[in-house]
């Protein structure tokens, strides 16, 4: 417990601020883990794992400790690490199934757009579920007087992200997209609340996006016509995008 109450206190002085370097590490294994993803290798969804748990305990620890007083704890953000751990064991497994079936010199999966009736779908859960989960995270409190825009932000916030992670999981381009829109909420909250490295991560995350977005948006034309030509390939794909 100790090492636990050193690890989670540690930190480098920059001025006024306290940068803890368990958020500097949860950050930059992240960070690796989206590079990962962009690549489409498999071992970006443990690694991932891995900055969810170092996350979760960033953001809630402000509860906990004395020396918090100068953040607000995030639940919604803590929350949603534990969510990204479910989802991203399914990210995980259906990787794996695809590398099985293209060989284990390919990419994991080939990237695709969602069908219209996924695109619908995945707007109608992300619209819907902020509605619900802003409430429910109301009616739970934040352990401050927080206001009631915080609230919609960590919802939107919460909805978005574990979206994105299962578009990720399902090969689909839109899961970009879907952290652009967390991006633009995410990092004037971060900002807000104190947790400075992890804002300049998503403000980074905005341009990596893009750029990541434009990777698979032309590994997704270039492999596509590749199925055409290759039957084998075509088969290895078919199967993964029914799994």
């Amino acid at each position: 417990m100790e090492f636990l109450t050193w690890l989670a206190e540690a930190h480098i002085q920059l001025g006024q601020y306290q940068l803890r370097w368990l958020e500097l590490i949860g950050v930059l294994i992240g960070l690796a883990s989206a590079v990962g993803g962009m690549k489409r290798k498999v071992w970006a969804w443990p690694v991932g794992i891995t900055a969810n748990i170092l996350l979760f305990f960033v953001y809630i620890n402000a509860i906990f400790s004395p020396h918090e007083g100068e953040r607000t704890p995030l639940f919604g953000q803590s929350g949603r690490q534990v969510f990204f751990i479910i989802v991203s064991l399914y990210g995980w497994w259906r990787w794996n199934e695809s590398r099985k079936g293209r060989g284990t010199d390919r990419p994991a999966i080939v990237p695709r757009w969602a069908t219209m009736a996924e695109r619908a779908a995945l707007i109608g859960v992300w619209l819907g579920g902020v509605l619900v989960v802003q409430w429910v995270f109301a009616q739970i409190g934040a352990g401050w007087p927080a206001p009631r825009w915080y609230y919609w932000c960590d919802a939107w916030i919460f909805m978005g992200s574990l979206l994105a992670t299962y578009a990720m999981a399902r090969g689909w381009n839109e899961f970009w997209l879907c952290w652009i829109g967390v991006d633009l909420v995410g990092v004037p909250l971060l900002l807000h609340s104190n947790y400075i490295p992890t804002a300049v991560l998503y403000a980074f995350y905005a341009v990596f996006v893009i750029y990541g977005f434009v990777v698979w948006l032309r590994a997704s034309r270039a492999e596509a016509q590749v199925e055409v030509t290759d039957p084998v390939a075509s088969g290895a794909t078919r199967a993964s995008t029914a799994t």
